[in-house]
């Protein structure tokens, strides 16, 4: 028989060790009240709806206990809330507010067919999905600021780098549709993600669902869940809609970070293509003539933040065993919620970085003459017009750049001269191209024109894919707001179908 000297009493009070009153109790109850108090209303609402529909309550008591439960909305604001000890979490907190208002036997039967196993992974799924919108939403923004950039920018040319040396001239378009691209395959993974995530775990209660004549649908429906997800073992053991969820963040950010570090080394003084407006500048405390574009900084080690938290919950649920374990649950649910907060800061912040850069066009210029990169079209050049194998157009070329590079040249206007002479001892005879032929086949303009192959930055070519890009940005953003309509709608659907409970008390 129970008495108070026992550690744990059915209603949930307790007794608590001090220490682990103040490790692991008080945690907890903090982060519930925290992140999962307007989820825990929607469940216990929902779940009553369904008790009351299916007949297992009768529609008065479930009508009392609506009353009840929704003046508890009302009387108590969790964050004056502080943990005693009394209860052992906020489940318990408010399943003994609920009985002190309609008594101890009507109170308990809204637990009547459900667990706090189903019930906290629904939370969890609940927290993670409005954190996925507004992520979704964010990156949706990223991707169309990018997009934008990228037509805006499509015939400004940069030096395009590999290996961290100068290789070929591009332009800012072609360079930012490539980001565009990547981002949408990680916002079509995030959207995947919430798929995984927006199936309901209720009803499974313990582990094996119950004896009770449950609806798991109609529960779903109103807490605007596409379904339950079906197998009952798999919705309180899985969690693989956390590390979908995770996985999807880390990649996303892990993408984000490479374009990132770039900006930072086309910013720096050596470089200098990327001019930051000095709104996003700081300047140095002792060196006057410093301007630290220190945002892309923020961006660069934000972006890794959000990589190592997201890592961090894999790591979490890596060689747990297959079955309820709190190793998924509510601290490590807040540890995973840091990793959505700043994820978004580093979305936004490069939204507005991206729409502000500017290309410099002297540096540019300069980098491109510096480092003879358009001569990859001479050698094409030559195999085209001197019907030459490209190993011989590649040598000529070879010999122009190390001539030019040992002079200190301009390809376009320097370069002529040791193209003829390296072509006539590669070929015997002289070139069909003359000067004028090629100051424009060695000129950034005219290597970008000729690349006009799906997917190169030419104008037309890049024209067809910003178009597409921009197609998709609004496909996401379509998808996103079917999402947001179903779930606003549900919300709808629950709040009248409690309120007629409330009306037949």
């Amino acid at each position: 028989m129970s008495n108070r000297n026992d550690p744990r009493l059915t209603d949930g009070s307790v007794f608590p060790d001090p220490v682990y009153k103040e490790t692991v109790l008080r945690p907890l109850f903090d982060g519930a009240k925290t992140h999962h108090v307007a989820a825990f209303g929607a469940i216990d609402r929902a779940h009553l709806v369904m008790l009351a529909e299916t007949g297992i309550l009768p529609a008065a008591d479930a009508g009392k206990i609506a009353v009840a439960r929704a003046a508890l909305d009302t009387e108590i604001d969790p964050a004056t809330l502080t943990y005693t000890g009394e209860v052992e979490d906020y489940f318990f907190l408010i399943e003994k507010e609920l009985k002190a208002r309609v008594g101890a036997e009507l109170g308990g039967r809204l637990h009547t067919a459900r667990s706090r196993n189903d019930i906290d992974h629904t939370l969890f799924k609940l927290g993670l999905r409005a954190r996925l919108n507004l992520l979704i939403e964010q990156a949706i923004a990223l991707h169309g600021a990018i997009v934008a950039k990228a037509e805006a920018e499509s015939a400004t040319l940069i030096v395009a780098y590999t290996h961290g040396q100068p290789a070929q001239p591009s332009t800012l378009g072609h360079y930012l549709s490539a980001m565009a691209e990547i981002l949408a395959r990680d916002i079509q993974r995030l959207f995947e993600a919430y798929r995984i995530v927006n199936l309901s775990p209720m009803g499974a209660a313990a582990i094996t669902t119950s004896g009770f004549p449950i609806n798991r649908e109609r529960v779903a429906e109103l807490l605007g869940f596409a379904a339950p997800l079906q197998n009952s073992y798999s919705c309180i053991a899985s969690v693989d809609y956390i590390t979908a969820t995770y996985s999807a963040i880390e990649l996303m950010f892990l993408h984000l970070g490479r374009p990132i570090q770039d900006l930072q080394f086309w910013t720096s003084f050596e470089v200098g293509q990327i001019y930051v407006p000095n709104a996003l500048v700081q300047i140095s405390s002792i060196m006057p003539q410093k301007r630290n574009p220190v945002p892309i900084e923020h961006l660069r080690h934000l972006a890794s933040q959000t990589v190592g938290r997201a890592h961090s919950m894999l790591t979490i649920m890596h060689n747990t065993p297959f079955t309820d374990m709190n190793d998924s649950e509510g601290e490590t649910q807040e540890t995973g919620y840091q990793a959505f907060e700043v994820a978004g800061r580093v979305l936004t912040l490069l939204a507005a970085l991206v729409a502000q850069i500017k290309v410099d066009p002297a540096r540019v210029a300069s980098n491109i003459r510096r480092s003879c990169i358009t001569i990859t079209e001479l050698a094409d050049s030559t195999v085209r017009r001197e019907g030459l194998s490209f190993r011989e157009g590649h040598e000529i070329a070879a010999a122009v750049a190390r001539a030019v590079v040992a002079a200190e040249g301009d390809l376009t206007t320097d370069g002529y001269a040791p193209f003829v002479t390296a072509f006539k001892h590669a070929t015997g005879r002289d070139p069909q191209i003359d000067a004028a032929a090629f100051a424009q086949i060695t000129s950034p303009e005219y290597f970008v024109a000729v690349r006009d192959r799906t997917g190169g930055p030419a104008p037309e070519a890049l024209a067809q894919a910003i178009s597409g890009y921009k197609t998709q940005n609004a496909g996401f953003a379509a998808q996103l707001a079917t999402l947001i309509a179903t779930q606003s709608a549900a919300d709808a659907d629950l709040a009248t179908a409690f309120n007629l409970l409330k009306e037949s008390a």
